[in-house]
């Protein structure tokens, strides 16, 4: 059984293979059971963890396993707060096959998973990305859409101006011609395509700013109480989601559909159905578009996979 740190994890994972990989594990399809969440006690509830189990398989194929757990309590240990790992196990057999990084495995496939969505749903002359958000996901997006369109100009912002200057000099180190918005509105309203990847609680941007032909994509928000857009976001634009459990559970998509702004009948398609053409994606020039992703152990599965095969291809 092979062990792949975090460095040959993400070596392994160059992004424009890693979004091909999705779409064909997409048009594929694997079984994908609902998530388990278990609640970890601590010596005091501020130190209660959570542990989330996450397997997806091919029959007769590969298997997967993602741990994840997310313990809050460790920003006063000064540690992070969430650790994953992925087993990757042959499924004809049962036998392992390799422990991988689940962190660089999580950050990469998602923000691979939301430029594969932006082949389809964003202009083919997007030219202007605006990345909301200055974390470890965040930090992978200019990348990542720059292999489905050709983008000239990136403007991060965060709350944290320190954060969004930090990822601009990284990016410009890169070769990428970007800057700092200063000013979250302005600046949604110039872009092309808007990526949102925060932890956010409260909307931050608004569907009043978005101007015709623009993509929305929304990656932050994964559990009811969290949201990076308002319900006219939803009420202006065509809505996709990576899987039907986006309807359950993220809430930028739950508030919209409890004020009535939206209605689950009014989504357009998942990404499976855009990724085996049954669905075309965006239909004009001016259609708003907007992409709602909370993650799936299918693209677990398919990046532990092309990981994997790469890392023992250059073992011989």
């Amino acid at each position: 059984m092979q062990i792949l740190d975090s460095a040959h994890t993400t070596r392994q994972l160059p992004m424009a293979a890693l979004i091909d990989c999705l779409e064909q594990m997409f048009i594929e399809g694997c079984e994908v059971p609902l998530r388990h969440n278990h609640k970890i006690a601590g010596q005091t509830s501020a130190e209660d963890g959570i542990v989330l189990l996450m397997p997806a398989w091919q029959t007769g194929r590969r298997m997967g396993v993602k741990t994840v757990s997310i313990f809050p309590g460790n920003q006063a240990r000064g540690l992070p707060g969430l650790h994953s790992v992925f087993i990757l196990y042959d499924a004809t057999t049962g036998a392992p096959l390799a422990v991988l990084d689940g962190d660089a495995i999580t950050s990469r496939r998602t923000a691979a998973a939301s430029a594969l969505a932006a082949r389809w749903l964003s202009r083919p002359d997007a030219r202007h990305l605006l990345v909301v958000g200055a974390g470890r996901v965040a930090s992978l997006l200019p990348e990542a859409y720059r292999c489905v369109r050709d983008i000239q100009q990136v403007q991060v912002w965060d709350i944290r101006p320190e954060a969004a200057q930090a990822m601009v000099e990284r990016l410009q180190a890169q070769g990428m011609q970007a800057s700092v918005a200063t000013d979250l509105e302005p600046a949604v309203r110039a872009a092309d395509i808007i990526s949102c990847a925060t932890l956010a609680t409260a909307p931050l941007v608004r569907g009043d700013w978005l101007k015709p032909g623009a993509h929305l994509d929304l990656i932050g928000s994964f559990t009811p109480a969290m949201r990076e857009s308002d319900d006219a976001c939803f009420a202006r634009a065509s809505v996709f989601v990576d899987t039907p459990e986006a309807l359950m559970k993220a809430g930028d998509i739950l508030a919209p559909i409890a004020s009535g702004a939206w209605d689950a009948s009014r989504l357009a398609a998942t990404l499976e159905q855009l990724c085996r053409s049954q669905h075309a994606g965006r239909s004009s020039a001016d259609e708003i578009t907007l992409f709602k992703a909370v993650g799936t152990a299918l693209e677990d599965l398919a990046a532990a996979s092309l990981a994997f095969d790469a890392y023992a291809a250059t073992r011989g």
